[in-house]
């Protein structure tokens, strides 16, 4: 079963992106761009990324399968 986790060694602030990215199969910086884009928007990615840092946990040293 898939997990989000915040990234251990893929960071620029939190993790926060790189953890999302790995969970949909997608390049970090996608995810990055688009949370630039929201926070920009209205301020929405700010609320949402700080959510982010405080709720998901950090990724494992070792991944249980």
């Amino acid at each position: 079963m898939k997990k989000l986790y915040k990234s251990r060694t893929d960071k620029k602030i939190d993790g926060v992106c790189a953890g999302i990215a790995k969970y949909l199969n997608l390049d970090p910086t996608v995810i990055r761009l688009l949370w630039i884009i929201l926070a920009v928007a209205g301020g929405s990615g700010v609320l949402a990324y700080i959510l982010c840092m405080i709720i998901m946990p950090v990724e494992p040293d070792v991944i249980e399968e």
